[in-house]
């Protein structure tokens, strides 16, 4: 659970007032941590004897895959349908009640990963939602029914519901602390920073395993190594190289002094990506919700990358995208085949290497509307919007998008998803990446039929750096509401005739 978790087991442990010290005891068996290989993977320019205590354990490795709400959410859920059990008359009221409770829950981020983890900070927000959801649902069923007998026996079941999701978080609370401190769950940290604040950082994790969070090391914030009050295992810009060398899952910013851009190129690149972020406020006195390590406030920083149920989430909707929109469009698929039939003979159907999440290699499917000469031309020739080859149908399927149909396929495999930046050719892939280094960072999500650089007018020969910039915005700011939108202003697009 990044969010609700213990801190693992040591072979060694120190005295709780250890100093922070690369070499000194409690950070457990100075053992590698391991490749699927059973290599330890090197950092060049790095001392890696620096970094051998700071090993990923194995309660670490184990609980790698939980996070906050998997224990809450169920246990909600049961409570709030323990009603069903005593009657079936306010079946139906019943289940709007545990859905909508579970929508406000989520919206009011009492699902989200914390820290300090405590059933009284939650109370207020747990015990209003559940109020407006019972008030709701009561105000609702008396409406459609006029006995007051009726709405009194559902209200009696909502407020035993209500009553049952208090007692449940609280021992799940209770259940999380203990598994902490006992060192069953925990998920392997780096602090970035050098100064008083990350000093004091680490010395709280090592103190208090309750927070969740098993110390791996420090990093200095800027690029070159400075004077330090402690060891530091390593420099930022070692910092992805890091995180796999220690199994890292929990990156905590602590020097306020580091550049934004720079921290945030490096924090994008993919192997610090799908780390949970955490920040220590600019300035304390702003709000953290409540959040904290000993006395320093922290904030969750939103997930630079799409991953956990924000990925199930968007997977489900291209699945059930794709599925109606193959059903629906048949039709136009098959006129789009004899035509293409009827312009180029046969093979109708174009397949061309590209570039996909993560950086892995896919073939995309399309309607062809010219033949090139070569692979080579295939693979090197940036555009074809010009060239005469293209014959009148084929640039009318280009105008239209029409030839990008045969992707719904590719998205039904799971190459691609319907909205996310475009697929591009390993040619230009590798020199787009050289060229401008924020370019590889939006293969951290699967690429698009249609994307939001695309609708922003960034297509043919546009800059490159520009379609990036977009590119990563829509990664960082996914929404299922922000893909609708793409979609309504691609179709607006191809109405218009804005086609490649």
């Amino acid at each position: 659970m990044s969010g609700q978790s213990a801190t693992g087991d040591h072979a060694t442990v120190a005295p709780r007032d250890a100093p922070v010290t690369a070499q000194g005891p409690g950070h457990g068996p100075r053992v590698p941590a391991a490749r699927a290989d059973g290599e330890r993977p090197g950092v060049p320019g790095l001392d890696t004897t620096a970094v051998l205590p700071y090993a990923g354990s194995r309660a670490s490795r184990r609980t790698r895959w939980l996070r906050a709400w998997m224990m809450t959410a169920p246990v909600d859920v049961v409570a709030l349908l323990v009603p069903l059990a005593l009657t079936h008359q306010y079946w139906r009221g019943t289940l709007v009640m545990a859905g909508l409770t579970v929508v406000f829950f989520a919206a009011g981020g009492l699902y989200r990963a914390r820290r300090h983890v405590s059933f009284l900070d939650e109370l207020p927000s747990l015990f209003g939602r559940l109020l407006a959801c019972g008030a709701i649902v009561a105000i609702v069923a008396a409406l459609r029914h006029e006995s007051a007998e009726y709405v009194l026996g559902f209200v009696r079941g909502v407020g035993l519901a209500a009553g049952l999701v208090l007692v449940g978080r609280a021992a799940t609370r209770e259940f999380a602390i203990v598994a902490r401190k006992r060192r069953w769950v925990e998920h392997n940290a780096i602090v970035i920073g050098s100064g008083p604040t990350a000093v004091e950082l680490a010395r709280l994790l090592r103190r208090y395993p309750q927070y969740g969070l098993r110390f791996v090391g420090c990093v200095d914030a800027r690029t070159r190594p400075a004077p330090s009050a402690h060891p530091l295992i390593g420099t930022l810009d070692q910092l992805d190289k890091l995180v796999a060398m220690v199994e890292c899952e929990v990156l905590l910013i602590a020097d306020p002094e580091c550049p934004e851009p720079v921290l945030m190129e490096i924090l994008r690149r993919p192997g610090n990506a799908e780390c949970d972020l955490w920040a220590v406020p600019a300035l304390w006195g702003s709000r953290s919700s409540g959040d904290h390590i000993g006395a320093i406030p922290i904030v969750k920083v939103g997930d630079v990358t799409l991953s956990g149920p924000r990925w199930a989430l968007k997977r489900a909707s291209d699945i059930a995208f794709a599925s109606v929109a193959l059903l629906a469009l048949s039709p136009v698929l098959l006129l789009c085949a004899v035509a293409t039939f009827l312009d180029g003979g046969r093979g109708i159907f174009f397949h061309q290497e590209r570039i996909g999440r993560h950086g892995k290699p896919f073939h995309i499917v399309k309607f062809r509307s010219m033949r090139p000469v070569d692979e080579h031309e295939s693979q090197t020739n940036w555009s074809i919007a010009h060239d005469r080859r293209v014959g009148p149908i084929g640039r009318f399927m280009r105008r239209t998008s029409l030839d990008e149909l045969p992707q719904l396929w590719n998205i039904l495999r799971g190459d691609m998803s319907v909205v996310g930046p475009r697929p591009e050719r390993p040619h230009f892939v590798e020199k787009f990446s050289a060229e401008y280094p924020t370019y590889s960072m939006r293969h951290r999500a699967p690429v698009g039929l249609t994307g939001l650089a695309q609708v922003s007018g960034l297509r043919g020969d546009t800059p490159i750096s520009d379609r990036a910039r977009f590119d990563n915005y829509y990664i960082e700011n996914w929404s299922l509401w922000l893909d609708a939108k793409v979609l309504l202003r691609t179709v607006a697009e191809v109405f218009r005739g804005g086609g490649r």
